[in-house]
């Protein structure tokens, strides 16, 4: 059984042959993914690039508002998971350096009856902004669609 958080933090720790072996299982299992990296100390940029490159690569219809309304609560859990509650990058001199990904499907291979599902994870640094000032974070955020 495969789950959609599982799946996207793993996703999200891998590289090389171990990120194209979760991919391609994944998709076999129905799960759609994207990756990529953002960097700032602004809010507004870290959930703008999650948005962009989920409408880019076809993760949610733009013109459909439940699927960016998901979306955001995703990214919203996800970005409070790395910050540990206390919201806030360039206002609190913190800024982030994070690979992001985005997976879409079932909760779980064994319960596609329940729905499509959304799951963003951020993972990377963040700390003040100075070289070597930072610290690893993780954060995942799940939502239906």
């Amino acid at each position: 059984m495969e789950y959609i958080g599982k799946t996207a933090i793993m996703y999200a720790l891998a590289d090389g042959e171990f990120e194209e072996k979760i991919k391609k299982t994944a998709e076999e299992n129905g799960f759609k993914m994207i990756k990529g990296k953002v960097g700032s100390m602004s809010t507004e940029k870290i959930f703008a690039a999650v948005e962009t490159a989920a409408q880019r690569e076809g993760m949610i219809r733009k013109d459909f508002y439940r699927d960016t309304h998901a979306l955001y609560h995703a990214i919203l859990d996800a970005f409070i998971g790395i910050c540990r509650g206390q919201l806030g990058l360039g206002n609190m001199l913190r800024t982030v350096g994070l690979i992001f990904t985005v997976v879409r499907g079932p909760r779980s291979t064994e319960q596609r009856e329940d729905g499509e599902w959304l799951a963003v994870v951020l993972y990377g640094t963040i700390g003040a902004p100075i070289k070597g000032y930072e610290h690893e974070t993780i954060g995942l955020g799940l939502n239906h669609l």
